[in-house]
Order: C-alpha cells, then sequence, then structure tokens
C-alpha cells in the first residue's frame, strides 16, 4: 500500500519533526509513506469570507495538482467521520483488500480545505470536534495509521520512544 499525506504548510517544530520521522520509520515494514508538504498561501490576518474562500482555493489546486486519478482521497475535516482505532483499521485493511493500493490523507491548511477538494474527497476524517494545528494532525495522524497496521496484523501496540 502506497499512503501519502498531503499537507499545506511547512513543519517547523524540531519535536514534531523526530514524532513524524519515528512513525515513518516504523510504518516503513508496512507501507509505503510519504509526507507531501505543500506551501501555504500567504495572507494577510483579518481576511474577509471571499478572501478566506480565495486562499483555500489556491492551496486546493496545490493539493489536487499532487492527486491521481487512481488514488482514494480521505480528507481531515471536523466534520467528518469520526471513527476509532479499530474502525481505521478496519476501513484501510478494506482498501487494501479491494485493491485501493494508493491512499491520500488531506490535511490543509489553517483555514481548512476548499470546496474542490472536498468534492474529490472519497471519505471524510475527523479526530475530534476540537481544532488541532495542522502541523501536531501529521504526528496524530501518522500515529493512527501505525495503529491500524499494528491491529490488522495482530500485533501488540507498544510505544518505546
Amino acid at each position: 500500500m502506497n499512503i501519502s499525506i498531503i499537507t499545506i504548510g511547512k513543519l517547523k517544530e524540531k519535536y514534531l519533526k523526530q514524532g513524524i520521522d519515528e512513525y515513518l520509520k516504523r510504518l516503513s515494514t508496512y507501507a509505503k509513506v510519504e509526507v507531501v508538504e505543500l506551501p501555504d498561501e500567504k495572507a494577510p490576518e483579518q481576511l474577509s469570507e471571499a478572501e478566506m474562500e480565495q486562499v483555500k482555493g489556491k492551496e486546493g489546486e496545490r493539493i489536487l495538482s499532487k492527486i491521481s486519478d487512481d488514488t482514494y482521497v480521505i480528507a481531515l475535516a471536523i466534520e467528518g467521520k469520526q471513527r476509532s482505532s479499530e474502525q481505521l483499521a478496519s476501513e484501510i485493511d478494506k482498501l487494501a483488500t479491494y485493491g485501493k493500493s494508493k491512499v491520500a490523507f488531506i490535511i490543509g491548511g489553517s483555514l481548512g480545505l476548499s470546496g474542490e477538494v472536498m468534492k474529490r474527497a472519497n471519505d471524510t476524517l475527523s479526530f475530534s470536534k476540537m481544532t488541532f494545528p495542522h502541523q501536531l494532525m501529521r504526528l496524530i495522524l501518522l500515529e493512527q495509521i501505525y495503529r491500524a497496521f499494528r491491529i490488522n496484523r495482530g500485533e501488540p501496540y507498544i510505544f518505546q520512544g
């Protein structure tokens, strides 16, 4: 299985980079996983609704340019479907079983995802009704994907940092 995490914004925090690198290393036994970082659209602090849509639209174009037609897309969004770790594991297992070998998880920028990206998504995923920094979501998502593979293989989940 080839998994892409397509995300807006550059990761600057060293502690998050270390955690992400650790999970990418652990996941390499189960799947080919890559993180695709795309630049965020520069915008002033105070934006009108139209300006926000314009920023999301430009970021959305960048995201869509990285997705092939045969990729199964899961968009991370607060209003998405909430699942347990076991449910996510089951869905990843079903995707692999039914020949969906390319899966992309999409993490938008600070304003969220454009309507075009949401339309392209085959599914949505929400980790909580709470808002998390999109940089932190990369780490949380990688941890859950790792946990899903461990669950699917019947392996115990042990974190040794």
